[in-house]
């Protein structure tokens, strides 16, 4: 029997994601609402209550909506807003953490999907918090450089207009008040006890993501160095099928934010000198920072191989 999957959202860019990397798949039967009635409320809760597995790809008012309508028990959820993305009551999916978390996944039926940039800040600082490399009180700073794609439909088209404004050739820092509504997330599920200091970066090109964190050696544990930080984040990810450490001598003159584009990978660069190490992480926000996870995610709940579809 095929599994039952519909997605409310289907219309925005992650719902797109994620209905364009599934539909082709034999062994799930997609629900599609009528264009007009995605908006009718009885007629959402009739097809949020007859899925096995539903995906909400909407503003985080709307999912809190979307889960209120959900009456059979049976119905399992992957949140991609940031509604319950540090709810206790909610299982953080990503599985990379541990394989306690893996198995908190496979076993739960509301995982809520992280964030993209909290994506790329997570898969480097939580190996270095959980290992005693980075002290969980360390001062980070983070920047996080995205494709324009990240803003949804409105940014994209904003990009993509015949006419539009000359700025937007060039990279654009935002959130400067330095309250990102990822931050939270980013600091629940590293340990860390401070908020990070965390600066995104907008530029003109469409998907892919570069996060990167600045450390000084000398606060880190025994002033392990940038070559020691690789190795232990090797070690950390050896099992991982979707995220590669590189090797630390792997010539690297640039790194490039949009490398991933159209996968679900996680490739992370430690690099640096005795007394300074920076470490990047690269992937694509619409796949391993949103639609890509959410399918990884829904692979392990229903006890697929992960990488199925992907």
């Amino acid at each position: 029997m095929k599994t039952k999957v519909y997605i409310d959202g289907q219309s925005g860019t992650t719902g797109l994601q994620i209905y364009e990397r599934i539909s082709s798949r034999d062994d799930l039967e997609l629900l599609r609402i009528d264009e007009d009635k995605r908006h009718d409320i009885e007629e959402r809760k009739k097809f949020l209550n007859s899925a096995d597995i539903v995906f909400l790809c909407l503003p985080d008012d709307g999912a809190r909506e979307a889960v209120s309508l959900i009456e059979n028990d049976k119905v399992r959820v992957i949140d991609a807003s940031t509604a319950h993305r540090t709810d206790d009551n909610w299982v953080y999916g990503f599985p990379e953490l541990s394989n306690k978390q893996r198995e908190k996944i496979s076993k739960g039926k509301r995982i809520a999907n992280p964030g993209c940039h909290a994506t790329g800040f997570i898969s480097i600082v939580a190996p270095l918090v959980r290992t005693g490399i980075l002290p969980a009180d360390y001062p980070m700073t983070c920047t996080s450089l995205t494709g324009y794609s990240g803003g949804g439909k409105k940014m994209i088209q904003e990009y993509e207009e015949e006419n539009r404004d000359s700025l937007l050739s060039s990279p654009a820092l935002y959130g400067l008040a330095l309250k990102h509504k990822h931050i939270p997330e980013m600091m629940k599920m590293t340990g860390l006890t401070n908020p990070p200091a965390f600066l995104p970066i907008v530029d003109d090109y469409y998907k892919g993501m570069a996060t990167t964190i600045l450390l000084q050696n000398s606060l880190l544990k025994d002033g392990i160095d940038s070559r020691g930080i690789c190795k232990a984040m090797k070690e950390y990810y050896a099992d991982s099928c979707f995220i590669t450490v590189k090797d630390f001598d792997e010539p690297k003159d640039k790194i490039y934010a949009n490398s991933l584009q159209g996968t679900n990978k996680i490739d992370i660069y430690v690099y640096g000198n005795g007394a300074q190490t920076g470490i990047t992480s690269v992937f694509d926000n619409l796949g391993k920072g949103a639609s890509g996870a959410a399918i990884q995610n829904m692979n392990i709940m229903l006890g697929l191989d992960e990488t199925t579809g992907l």
